[in-house]
């Protein structure tokens, strides 16, 4: 737990790039202690480290870690115990997911998000994660839904049964058994988003306490919905091949995993590819230490498929949560979750005891517009399109001096390095004030290597603006010596 702690503290003390004012090193490791015990990492009775440890881990005073809990003992928040140590003595609050005050608006993805799902038509959003409206197939969707509207049945007014509209379900597995999975339909779970279906398995595998192993750099809501679960958040080094095998052994015989969670396919948010031989050892590491949860919402972007974990594992080990948000439209809210046949029972006793069901009306809709031929005709114009994007944003990204990690073979986003060691967060911050929405690469790991690098939505950065916006931001940060 303390080491845990060490490593939210020092993240919290070097992310403090906000034009707030001052605050002492005691009030940032207060403020570092306070989102711990807040978020319910550190419930009530829980030991914190001794005083000498907390501040050799920090690299600061002891002086400075005894003012701390010595402010936070007066304020009854903690409890100490002579001979024994510090304690948390306040109990839980209610679960508070924001980041510590110190944290800059730029870089937490919370707030992105809310900026995004805004839709100002005044702000541009290549930190976005999805596709512009213009992009999306919304005449075929229309027609969907009035023939699901015009017809009869039970979809437009009644609750869905228990695992979801039986004939999507069905039409879900054949376009499984097309990439040489076998997968029964009963196994499939359908439900309303795929954060939704990993929120299911994760009630279903997850204690308090539990070890959740992700990729760093990683999809950043999973950091905040396995926090939710009280989880123990570890993360892997990512290569531009797929997990650093070693680095994932070493992991996993430490801090014995329940999960880890992968994305397959195009990654998020570096947009590299698993290769055959790392998905192979990944997934034999997975079958000795634990249980897998493969994130398949970006395959449809894919020219050719990527191995998947699932596949090579026959749904053993491994769930799998995929949807149509990215590339339909998110507004009908349908995904699925497939897991071995006595995994996918008791999820589904989950999915009615937390929601009762997804929704029939956007299932049945779902299944007409892939049923009649849409699905495969707009993917067929998106894909072609998609790489044309990757390869004018790649090279407009080098104009300016920026260098894109890989050549992603599909999907939506370009991971790039700025140019000098800029700081990506300052430069995020410079570019909110000229109304553009950059995603830097602290947003997705706190690790010193990705602090230069930007997530860039290709769909999005197409537009001269954000080069115009993100030139400007640049300028003004190397001017202001904002280099790391």
């Amino acid at each position: 737990m303390s080491n845990s702690l060490a490593h939210d503290t020092m993240d919290s003390l070097s992310t403090s790039s906000a034009p707030t004012a001052p605050v002492s090193r005691v009030g940032l490791v207060i403020d570092a202690l306070r989102v711990r015990i807040d978020s319910r990492a550190l419930g009530k009775g829980a030991k914190l480290p001794s005083v000498r440890r907390l501040a050799e881990q920090l690299e600061v005073s002891k002086s400075t870690v005894v003012e701390a809990y010595d402010r936070l003992v007066a304020e009854g928040v903690v409890e100490a115990r002579r001979g024994s140590g510090f304690y948390v003595a306040a109990p839980s609050s209610p679960l508070v997911l924001a980041k510590a005050p110190s944290l800059d608006p730029a870089v937490d993805l919370l707030t992105i998000v809310r900026n995004a799902l805004e839709a100002r038509p005044d702000v541009l959003q290549p930190a976005s994660g999805w596709l512009p409206e213009s992009w999306l197939p919304a005449t075929g969707v229309e027609r969907a839904v009035r023939a699901v509207a015009r017809g009869g049945g039970r979809a437009k007014l009644h609750y869905d049964s228990p695992r979801g509209f039986e004939p999507l379900r069905r039409l879900i597995a054949a376009r499984f058994a097309d990439r040489g999975a076998r997968v029964d339909p009963a196994q499939i779970v359908l439900t309303d988003s795929t954060t939704q279906a990993l929120d299911l398995a994760a009630r279903f595998l997850l204690s308090p306490g539990d070890c959740v192993v992700v990729d760093d750099p990683r999809y950043f809501n999973l950091v905040q919905l396995f926090g939710v679960h009280r989880a123990k958040i570890v993360g892997a080094p990512f290569t531009r091949e797929g997990p650093d095998v070693g680095a994932l052994e070493a992991i996993f015989a430490e801090h014995r995993p329940r999960l880890y969670i992968m994305i397959s396919g195009p990654h998020n948010p570096t947009g590299a590819s698993l290769s055959p031989t790392v998905a192979h050892r990944v997934l034999m590491l997975a079958e000795r230490h634990g249980v897998t949860i493969e994130d398949d919402i970006y395959a449809d972007f894919e020219t050719a498929p990527s191995p998947r974990l699932a596949t090579l594992d026959g749904f053993n080990r491994v769930i799998q949560v995929g949807g149509f948000s990215k590339t339909v439209t998110a507004a009908l809210r349908v995904a699925y979750l497939v897991a071995r046949p006595d995994w996918s029972e008791a999820i589904v006793d989950m999915k009615l005891a937390t929601t009762l069901g997804n929704s029939a009306f956007a299932a049945a809709t779902m299944h007409h517009f892939l049923l009649e031929g849409g699905f495969r005709r707009h993917l067929d114009a998106l894909r072609p399109r998609l790489a044309e994007a990757i390869a004018r944003v790649s090279r407009q990204l080098r104009a300016q001096g920026a260098t894109p990690w890989v050549e992603p073979q599909g999907g939506l986003f370009l991971w790039a390095e700025l140019p000098g060691g800029l700081d990506a967060t300052e430069v995020a911050r410079l570019g909110q004030e000229d109304g553009v929405v950059f995603a830097p690469g602290r947003s997705f790991s706190s690790s010193p290597k990705w602090r230069s690098y930007m997530r860039f939505n290709v769909a999005v950065s197409a537009d001269p603006r954000v080069f115009a916006a993100l030139e400007r931001a640049m300028e003004k940060a190397a001017k202001s010596g904002s280099i790391e």
